[in-house]
């Protein structure tokens, strides 16, 4: 390819970028996906030293369409994700090819039937979980929301302040229920998830409803994608106590995703400081933890008690 060639390309991918921002209107509600691509290309261009308005003078566009890409509200093709990768002088193939893929991926999941019906960051777990490689769950009161029954989900959504009617609990228990399809692909992703004792014996719906959620968990750990175990209150204290962690692990780690649950909604981090103390935080919870097999037996003890 020649100079002109170069040239001729360069002003091509311009005047794409340029086209779209006049055709697109910015997206009111970026997915989590969505964010987590443009928040990448934030990092990428920090790490460079460079202001947005620093990356729209190289690419010859509006600053605002710099910030609304790294906001999720505009797309981007794969081409312009590694424009912008080259301009940031990034070298982490793996890293550049994972986000092409992202901005590549244009595909609607099945929980975009529930938007505008559910809060958006109840769709954001599902896209979080479905596009995961491995996902890390530890939870202290609650048995995972993918190992749910419909009787156990419901028990919980009718504790909600302030209380919801019975269409909206219906609505969030299907959905619940709905995230377990992500099992059902043949590239599932890995399942790994730590449950306290305290969670086991919260009798959520009554003793029955206990007691059938209980042989729920067992079945699902017999799954080939899932690993269940348990932490006893005999392990004392663990780091994370009192945390319901998600861990998503995209593509490449630094695309990796913690998802926390607060009692306002979900709160997502992918600064990469945060992500490395949460995976010490795994790590450092293996000591206190049963393996498989001792969990099974704990739990099937604890249904035994019921």
């Amino acid at each position: 390819m020649t100079a002109l060639d170069l040239v001729a390309a360069w002003r091509q991918t311009v005047r794409q970028i340029q086209g779209e921002a006049h055709r697109m209107p910015p997206r009111s509600n970026p997915t989590i996906r969505q964010r987590r691509l443009g928040a990448a290309l934030r990092q990428l261009r920090e790490a460079a030293g460079l202001s947005a308005s620093d990356a729209a003078a190289l690419l010859g566009v509006d600053r605002t369409r710099i910030s609304n890409t790294e906001a999720g509200r505009f797309g981007i093709s794969p081409t312009r994700v590694r424009t912008l990768a080259g301009n940031y002088q990034c070298t982490d193939h793996d890293l550049i090819n994972a986000l092409a893929d992202m901005a590549r991926d244009q595909t609607k999941g099945w929980w975009e039937e529930y938007r505008s019906s559910l809060p958006a960051f109840f769709l954001d777990i599902a896209e979080l979980e479905w596009h995961a490689r491995r996902i890390r769950n530890a939870l202290t009161s609650h048995v995972p929301g993918l190992l749910q029954t419909e009787d156990h989900a419901r028990a919980i959504f009718d504790l909600v302040i302030p209380g919801l009617p019975n269409n909206e609990v219906d609505l969030r228990v299907a959905f619940r229920l709905q995230r377990r399809r992500v099992f059902d692909r043949d590239d599932a992703p890995s399942y790994d998830a730590v449950v306290h004792e305290s969670a086991l014996r919260m009798q959520f719906g009554g003793r029955d409803v206990a007691r059938s959620q209980l042989r729920h968990l067992l079945g699902a750990s017999e799954h080939d994608r899932i690993s269940l175990r348990v932490i006893p209150f005999s392990a004392g204290g663990f780091p994370g106590a009192g945390q319901t962690i998600l861990y998503a692990c995209g593509q490449v780690p630094q695309l990796d995703t913690v998802q926390l649950d607060t009692s306002h909604g979900s709160a997502f981090i992918d600064s990469a400081t945060q992500l490395v103390n949460y995976r010490k935080l795994f790590d450092m919870m293996e000591p206190c933890v049963l393996d498989e097999s001792k969990s099974r037996d704990f739990i099937h003890a604890i249904v035994q008690q019921l």
